[in-house]
C-alpha cells in the first residue's frame, strides 16, 4: 500500500477506534490523551494485521473494509517490523509522566508497557518462526489448521463484499503455506525441529485435510452454506463464487498443502523424540521468557514446579475424601477415577447420538449458569454464546474444548468448541466444569464483557494475558460450586476437583519437560496416574504443552491470584463484602497482568473501605 493510502486508512481506522473528530486530530501529532495514544497505536498495528482486524469484527463488509480479502504477511521482515514497532510504542508511552495520569490511565500505562515488553523478549531468539511461533506447524495450533479455522470461524460472510473477499483470501492461503514451508527449512538450518510425535500428528492432519474432493472440502461447503443465506447476490453470482472457492482449493491450497506434507515427511527423518525446549538454542532462556509471558510473574520454573506439587497433594486429599463418601475406597485417587470413567452410569459411546448428548449437556450447563448469574454478577455480556463441535480435520491434535471470542460488531457470537474425537474418555460427570470454564461464567463472561467496556482504550477491551483469562476461567469452575451448580451432584463436584488437579499437574509436567528434562512418556505417565484422565486425552494434552511451552502454567497461577485477592477483600471488608461488586471489579476493567491486577484490587478494597466510612 502506498504511503498516502496507508495514512488515509489509518485516519479512518482511528476514527472508528477512537471516535469523532478528536481521533482525526491526533493521527499526525502527539495525542491529547493517553487513551488516544493507545488507540492510535492499536489502529496502526491493525493496518499491518488484517486477520486480527477481522477477528475483532470491526469494519468487515463496510465501506471501510480494505482488508478482509488479505491475509497477514508472513516473513522475517514483518517480524522485525513488529519488534521495531514495539520499541517505538514503549518509547511513546514513556514520554508520558505516569504520575500525572488518572488511576485508570495508570492501569492502561502498566498493562500496555508490560504487554509490549513481554513480546519484545522474543527478539533475542532469531530461530523462532517468522510468525513468532516455536514450531510454525504443529499438531495443536499450527498454520496448517490455523488458516482453515480462521476462514471458517473468523471470516464472516455477511454480504457480497465479504463473500468475494473470502475467495480472495482462499487464493492467498497457498502462498502463505509455501512461505511457512520455507520458514520450516530455515529453522532446520538453525537446529530447530519439532519432536517426532508432533510431526506424526501434523502429517495426519495434513493427510486428513487433503482427503476430500475440492468441492467437498469444508472450506467450500461451509462457504456455500453462508452464501445461500445472502440476499445481495443472485444465483449466478453465488455459483461463480462457489466455483472460485473450488478452484482456489484445487489449484492453490491443495498443491501447497501437498508440498508441506512432503516437507513434514522429510522432517520426520531428522526429528528426535525429546520434548523439552531445553534442547534448543538458548532453550532455558526461552522457557524462562515463556513463563514470564504466560504467568505474568517472575517465578522460576522450580518455584512453579514445587507449587504444583503442593497443590497436587492438597487437591488429591480432597478428592480422596469425596470418593470415600461415595463408597469408593480402594486404590489411589487416579485408579479410582480411572474406574469411575467406565462406570455405566456415566459412560458414553462414540456414536452420533452420544456425541450430540455431549453437546446438549454443554448447552444445558451454560443455560443453568445464565439463569443463576444475576445473583452473582451485576452485568452479563450482550453477545450470545454457542456450542459447536471441533472440525473433524483438527480433532486429533486439538484441545478437549476451547473458546472463540465474539466479533465486536456482533456479527459473530462467542463459540465454545467441543472436541468429540473420543467421547468415551470423557464420561458425563466430567464435562460440567469444561462448560463453566469455556462458556459461562468463564471465558465468555470475561472476554465478551471486556469488549463491551466503555471509556477504556481498545487494547484493554481485547487484550487479556493468559494468566488472567485462564485464571478467571479456572476460578469460574470453582465459583460454579458457590452458585449451586454441583448441588446434589457429588460426581460433578468430583469433576471440578479433578479438573483443578489437572491444572496443578500441568505446573508439574510443563516445568518437568521444559526445565527438568522429563520425557514425554514420563509426563504422560505422571498425569494419567495422578488424575485418572484417559490415555488419548492425556497424550493430546502433554503434546500440547510440548509445542506451547509455559501456557499450561497460566491457569493455576491466575486462579491463585484471583482467589487471593477475593480472600483479601473478604477479610478487609467483612460483612460489607459484595460478591457482585468484586466480580465487577475483576471483569469490568479488562484483562491485566497479575501484578497490575493485584495492585488494582488492593486500591479498590481501599476505596470500598472509604465508602463505608
Amino acid at each position: 500500500m502506498r504511503p498516502f493510502w496507508r495514512v488515509f486508512w489509518g485516519i479512518l481506522l482511528v476514527l472508528v477506534l477512537v471516535g469523532g473528530y478528536a481521533g482525526y486530530r491526533t493521527v499526525l501529532g502527539k495525542p491529547f490523551s493517553f487513551n488516544t495514544l493507545l488507540d492510535r497505536q492499536l489502529a496502526f498495528f491493525l493496518l499491518e494485521n488484517p486477520q486480527t482486524l477481522t477477528s475483532l469484527g470491526l469494519v468487515d463488509g463496510t465501506w471501510l473494509d480494505f482488508h478482509s480479502g488479505k491475509l497477514d504477511e508472513y516473513s522475517l521482515a514483518k517480524r522485525q517490523r513488529d519488534f521495531d514497532t514495539l520499541h517505538k510504542y514503549i518509547a511513546q508511552i514513556k514520554e508520558w509522566n505516569r504520575d500525572d495520569l488518572s488511576p485508570q490511565e495508570q492501569i492502561s500505562y502498566d498493562i500496555a508497557t508490560e504487554f509490549f515488553e513481554y513480546n519484545l523478549q522474543y527478539e533475542k531468539f532469531p530461530w523462532l518462526g517468522a510468525g513468532g511461533d516455536l514450531y510454525p506447524t504443529n499438531q495443536f495450533m499450527g498454520a496448517q489448521t490455523g488458516y482453515p479455522d480462521f476462514m471458517q470461524f473468523q471470516h464472516v460472510v455477511k454480504n457480497a463484499k465479504t463473500a468475494r473477499h473470502y475467495v480472495d483470501r482462499l487464493n492467498g492461503i497457498g502462498e502463505r503455506i509455501d512461505q511457512v514451508n520455507a520458514d520450516i527449512q530455515r529453522q532446520v538450518g538453525l537446529g530447530v525441529i519439532p519432536p517426532d510425535f508432533s510431526i506424526d500428528k501434523t502429517i495426519e492432519e495434513l493427510s486428513s485435510f487433503l482427503a476430500p474432493k475440492p468441492e467437498d472440502h469444508p472450506l467450500v461447503t461451509s462457504f456455500v452454506e453462508k452464501l445461500n443465506k445472502l440476499d445481495d447476490l443472485d444465483a449466478g453470482e453465488k455459483d461463480e463464487l462457489k466455483s472460485g472457492a473450488i478452484a482456489a482449493v484445487r489449484d492453490s491450497i491443495y498443491p501447497a498443502y501437498s508440498r508441506l506434507l512432503r516437507r513434514e515427511q522429510e522432517l520426520r527423518t531428522k526429528a528426535t523424540h525429546e520434548a523439552g525446549v531445553w534442547r534448543l538454542p538458548d532453550g532455558d532462556a526461552y522457557y524462562a521468557a515463556r513463563l514470564r509471558d504466560q504467568t505474568t510473574t517472575n517465578l522460576s520454573a522450580d518455584e512453579i514446579h514445587n507449587y504444583g506439587l503442593s497443590e497436587v497433594t492438597r487437591i488429591t486429599n480432597e478428592m480422596d475424601a469425596l470418593l470415600k463418601s461415595q463408597g469408593m475406597t480402594e486404590g489411589t485417587v487416579g485408579e479410582r477415577i480411572t474406574k469411575l470413567n467406565s462406570d455405566p452410569r456415566f459412560a458414553l459411546k462414540n456414536t452420533d447420538e452420544d456425541r450430540e448428548k455431549v453437546l446438549k449437556e454443554y448447552r444445558d450447563d451454560i443455560a443453568r449458569v445464565v439463569a443463576a448469574a444475576p445473583k452473582y454478577f451485576s452485568k452479563m455480556p450482550k453477545a450470545p454464546v454457542e456450542v459447536r463441535a471441533v472440525p473433524k480435520y483438527s480433532e486429533q491434535g486439538s484441545a478437549g474444548a476451547y473458546y472463540n471470542s465474539p466479533a465486536l460488531d456482533g456479527s459473530r457470537p462467542g463459540i465454545v468448541f467441543v472436541n468429540l474425537r473420543d467421547v468415551t474418555e470423557n464420561p458425563l460427570w466430567s464435562n460440567h466444569t469444561t462448560a463453566f470454564h469455556e462458556g459461562v461464567p468463564g471465558h465468555h463472561f470475561q472476554l465478551a464483557l471486556a469488549q463491551e467496556i466503555e471509556g477504556l482504550p481498545l487494547l484493554r477491551r481485547v487484550f487479556s494475558p493468559s494468566s488472567f483469562a485462564e485464571g478467571w476461567a479456572l476460578y469460574s469452575e470453582n465459583f460454579a460450586k458457590d452458585m449451586g451448580m454441583y448441588d446434589g451432584d457429588p460426581f460433578g463436584d468430583l469433576g471440578r476437583l479433578r479438573d483443578e488437579l489437572f491444572r496443578a499437574v500441568r505446573l508439574v509436567v510443563d516445568t518437568g519437560m521444559h526445565a527438568k528434562h522429563w520425557t514425554r512418556e514420563q509426563a504422560i505417565d505422571y498425569m494419567m496416574k495422578t488424575t485418572g484422565v484417559g490415555e488419548k486425552d492425556t497424550t493430546a494434552e502433554i503434546e500440547r504443552y510440548v509445542v506451547w511451552p509455559g501456557q499450561a502454567c497460566a491457569y493455576k497461577m491466575g486462579m491463585r491470584s484471583i482467589l487471593s485477592m477475593r480472600d483479601k477483600a473478604k477479610a478487609e471488608l467483612g460483612d460489607k463484602f459484595d460478591i457482585k461488586a468484586f466480580h465487577s471489579a475483576v471483569l469490568l476493567n479488562g484483562g491485566m497482568p497479575l501484578d497490575v491486577f493485584e495492585a488494582y484490587i488492593t486500591r479498590w478494597i481501599g476505596e470500598q473501605k472509604a465508602k463505608q466510612g
